[in-house]
Protein backbone atom coordinates (compact mmCIF):
# COMPACT_ATOMS: atom_id res chain seq x y z
CA UNK A 1 0.00 0.00 0.00
CA UNK A 2 1.29 3.51 -0.71
CA UNK A 3 2.02 5.99 1.95
CA UNK A 4 0.09 8.39 2.27
CA UNK A 5 1.00 12.05 0.54
CA UNK A 6 2.16 14.05 4.04
CA UNK A 7 3.43 17.49 2.53
CA UNK A 8 3.43 18.97 6.38
CA UNK A 9 6.70 19.83 6.44
CA UNK A 10 7.88 20.74 2.99
CA UNK A 11 8.36 24.39 3.96
CA UNK A 12 10.83 23.45 6.68
CA UNK A 13 12.79 21.05 3.82
CA UNK A 14 12.60 24.13 1.17
CA UNK A 15 13.38 26.54 3.83
CA UNK A 16 16.49 24.25 4.95
CA UNK A 17 17.34 23.56 0.99
CA UNK A 18 17.50 27.77 0.63
CA UNK A 19 19.77 28.44 3.54
CA UNK A 20 22.26 25.35 2.43
CA UNK A 21 22.44 27.11 -1.23
CA UNK A 22 22.86 30.28 0.18
CA UNK A 23 26.08 28.95 2.76
CA UNK A 24 27.30 27.34 -0.73
CA UNK A 25 26.79 30.49 -2.73
CA UNK A 26 28.45 32.77 0.19
CA UNK A 27 31.30 30.16 0.53
CA UNK A 28 32.18 29.77 -3.05
CA UNK A 29 31.77 33.92 -3.36
CA UNK A 30 34.53 34.05 -0.26
CA UNK A 31 36.80 31.66 -1.93
CA UNK A 32 36.48 33.35 -5.58
CA UNK A 33 37.69 36.90 -3.27
CA UNK A 34 40.63 35.17 -1.90
CA UNK A 35 41.93 32.69 -5.06
CA UNK A 36 40.47 34.42 -8.14
CA UNK A 37 44.19 35.58 -8.83
CA UNK A 38 45.43 32.04 -8.01
CA UNK A 39 43.08 29.87 -9.87
CA UNK A 40 42.57 29.59 -13.47
CA UNK A 41 40.21 31.69 -15.83
CA UNK A 42 38.01 28.39 -16.38
CA UNK A 43 37.55 27.64 -12.47
CA UNK A 44 36.87 31.02 -11.68
CA UNK A 45 34.05 30.87 -15.21
CA UNK A 46 33.03 27.16 -12.86
CA UNK A 47 32.67 28.65 -9.64
CA UNK A 48 30.97 31.86 -11.28
CA UNK A 49 28.25 29.59 -13.45
CA UNK A 50 27.06 27.32 -10.27
CA UNK A 51 26.82 30.52 -8.21
CA UNK A 52 24.65 31.98 -11.40
CA UNK A 53 22.72 28.57 -10.88
CA UNK A 54 22.66 28.63 -6.92
CA UNK A 55 20.62 32.61 -7.17
CA UNK A 56 18.14 30.36 -9.69
CA UNK A 57 17.80 27.93 -7.31
CA UNK A 58 17.27 29.76 -4.46
CA UNK A 59 14.34 31.88 -6.75
CA UNK A 60 12.80 29.00 -7.32
CA UNK A 61 12.90 27.60 -3.86
CA UNK A 62 11.06 30.81 -2.45
CA UNK A 63 8.74 30.32 -4.73
CA UNK A 64 7.45 26.83 -4.24
CA UNK A 65 7.88 28.21 -0.71
CA UNK A 66 5.17 30.62 -1.21
CA UNK A 67 3.13 28.44 -3.19
CA UNK A 68 3.18 25.54 -0.35
CA UNK A 69 2.55 27.86 2.34
CA UNK A 70 -0.44 29.38 0.54
CA UNK A 71 -1.45 25.63 -0.17
CA UNK A 72 -1.10 24.88 3.58
CA UNK A 73 -3.46 27.84 4.54
CA UNK A 74 -6.41 26.14 2.13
Amino acid sequence: MAKPDNRADNVEHLQEHVQNTIDNLEEAESYLDEHANEISTGEVNQISEKNKNRRESIASFREEIKDEANDAQE
